[in-house]
């Protein structure tokens, strides 16, 4: 896999995980906890295509 190509697969994952935040938000009785989780998971991946941007 290429670094472009990774680059895509994470810009989709980070893609999902907002759509998620955004879904459980609306929700009533949503789970704080995973809430946080999802968007830590969309901080690391956003880390990781700045990082590999950058090469």
């Amino acid at each position: 896999m290429t670094v472009a190509s990774h680059i895509i697969e994470l810009k989709k994952k980070h893609e999902h995980l907002a759509e998620m935040v955004e879904k459980a938000q609306r929700a009533p009785g949503s789970s704080d906890l995973q809430i946080a989780e999802w968007k830590k998971q969309k901080l690391k991946i956003k880390e990781e295509i700045s990082r590999l941007s950058q090469n």
